[in-house]
């Protein structure tokens, strides 16, 4: 994914208890002496825990004076995108411009239906989201009245205003390859969040949203790309503070993303945030860029950082700034559907360590980083197609919604509508895996004959994991017949889920390091 080269946005994302309201207040002035650009509140009005996120925002408004606010992101479900429009555009106007509105298109159904909202099926709330936008947009635009007639949402010649002070950006948390299309197509940044969307799946949402911004004449850094930080074991950024800078550099020069927003309770937290890893991610952004502007020709060479002390010393090596390996394997999800087991898990080889005092420039790690994306496409298939068996089996998907979310779909039937998607999506997996077995794992062998065991057994999955594309395809042809009895299915799914997530994760930790050092041989 390219660097879409977006000037680069730091905040927070602060959390207004209703017994210590004034807390989020306190932090936001810190957060805008301290020079952040941002800063956000969650918005769940079902939880009586949490004060509104718009009340919190427009005292944290008066409260400041240039730094802007956004929900992350607004609940759709429980606030019609005509209320919506008027209060951002409202508050827009009484704090100077300096309001963004981040939109959701909802979760925790039960929550929300028991706040008198509705409970949407995936593909109602995708369509209402792209109404509410639609509606959002037109009411911020002065003209004559207006007259919207959607199918969750309308307006019967309502007066458009207020205008908004400035442009207000539509970002959308998304997370479903519908609304990632839907971002694409349609809003004006995308907020993801690392437990939701950790760092090896933001290349296919990229990907995704740029597909979708082309189809609509778009260009696709018209999207700003947003990110939920969450800092600790097991999320992103890794590590203390001063390693930061470098882990969200990589992801603004690697994936397009250029605003990082940060949870954070404590002073000293949001003061390091912006005095200290905001201006050095900038620095070392803007030192890329202008790199990578130069004309080619002879430069001279910089002497070299004195190297911080390693963080670690696994096998993706440890390295000066910058040449380090910064591509990291997709963990595995930990988390098995299925009571079946293709394999024994514990008994896959590994390859050899890593020089622990080997460089990698940024060209040489782009195999790796390719190898990922590839992935993670993967990943996002398998996501999608998850998705349409589940609305498949629920009777919740009509063959008219499908074809024009599916591009695949030419058949009138479900099943078979959902048939020819997953024929389509498992070609795919077969040819990527076929390449693989056919020119790469050749070419790593006599680069490494260490490798072997490790890519004798890969071959072993692949195999295994053709078996299960099979399987589905079987159950997806019974259960288009009389019984549709929709056991069969779901255990095919989930044990293709299981497999091919487990492997993905496998393959990424054994061949990174070992791509990063050979290439490809293509």
């Amino acid at each position: 994914m390219p660097d879409y080269g977006h000037d680069l946005l730091f905040g927070a994302v602060l959390v207004p208890s209703a017994d210590r309201g004034e807390d989020a207040v306190a932090l936001a002035r810190i957060a805008d002496r301290s020079g952040l650009d941002l800063v956000s509140v969650p918005d769940h009005p079902y939880r009586p825990e949490l004060l509104d996120a718009w009340v919190v925002l427009a005292v944290i408004a008066a409260s400041t004076t240039r730094i802007r606010v956004l929900p992350n992101v607004a609940n759709l479900p429980l606030r019609p995108p005509a209320v919506l429009a008027r209060t951002a555009a409202g508050l827009d106007l009484l704090s100077g411009g300096r309001v963004e509105l981040g939109l959701g298109a909802g979760a925790y159904w039960d929550a929300v239906a028991a706040d008198g909202g509705p409970r949407r099926t995936p593909g109602e709330a995708v369509r209402a989201t792209r109404e509410a936008i639609e509606i959002i947009r037109a009411l911020w635009t002065p003209g004559r009245p207006l007259r919207f007639d959607g199918k969750h949402y309308g307006l019967d010649g309502a007066a458009p205003g207020p205008a908004p002070a400035h442009p207000i950006g539509i970002w959308l948390g998304a997370i479903g390859p519908r609304m990632l299309g839907l971002a694409g197509a349609a809003a004006d940044g995308w907020v993801p969040s690392v437990p939701h969307v950790p760092p090896g799946r933001l290349a296919a949402g990229h990907r995704v949203i740029d597909e979708a911004a082309a189809g609509a004449g778009r260009e696709p850094a018209a999207v700003r790309r947003l990110y939920n930080l969450s800092p600790g074991p097991g999320g992103f950024p890794r590590g203390a503070p001063d390693t930061w800078p470098e882990q969200l550099a990589a992801l603004t020069l690697e994936h397009g993303t250029s605003a990082f927003l940060l949870p954070a309770q404590q002073p000293r937290l949001i003061e390091v945030f912006a005095a200290e890893v905001a201006p050095a991610t900038r620095e070392l952004v803007a030192a890329e860029r202008a790199r990578a502007a130069a004309p080619a020709g002879p430069r001279p060479i910089p002497a070299p950082a004195p190297a911080p002390p390693a963080p670690d010393s696994g096998r993706a090596g440890a390295a000066g700034p910058g040449d380090r390996l910064s591509v990291r394997p997709t963990p595995d999800p930990g988390v098995r559907r299925s009571t079946e087991r293709l394999w024994d898990e514990s008994t896959r080889p590994t390859g050899p360590p890593a020089d622990p005092d080997r460089r990698y420039p940024r060209r040489e790690q782009e195999p790796a980083r390719n190898l990922v994306a590839a992935h993670d496409q993967l990943r996002s298939d398998l996501d999608r197609l998850g998705e349409v068996v589940r609305e498949v089996l629920a009777d919740t998907r009509d063959p008219g919604e499908a074809r024009s979310e599916i591009a695949e779909l030419t058949l009138r039937q479900n099943i078979w509508t959902l048939g020819a998607y997953c024929a389509s999506y498992c070609r795919v997996t077969n040819l990527h895996h076929t390449r693989e077995d056919q020119d790469l794992f050749p070419y790593l062998r006599r680069s490494d004959p260490r490798l072997g065991s490790v890519l004798d057994r890969l071959s072993e999955e692949h195999h295994a994991i053709q078996g299960v594309i099979d399987r589905v395809d079987r159950e997806l042809v019974a259960f288009a017949g009389a019984g549709r009895d929709p056991d069969g299915l779901r255990a095919a799914m989930d044990l293709l889920t299981d497999t091919l997530l487990s492997h993905l994760s496998y393959e990424e930790s054994e061949l990174i390091e070992p791509m990063a050092r050979f290439g490809t041989g293509w």
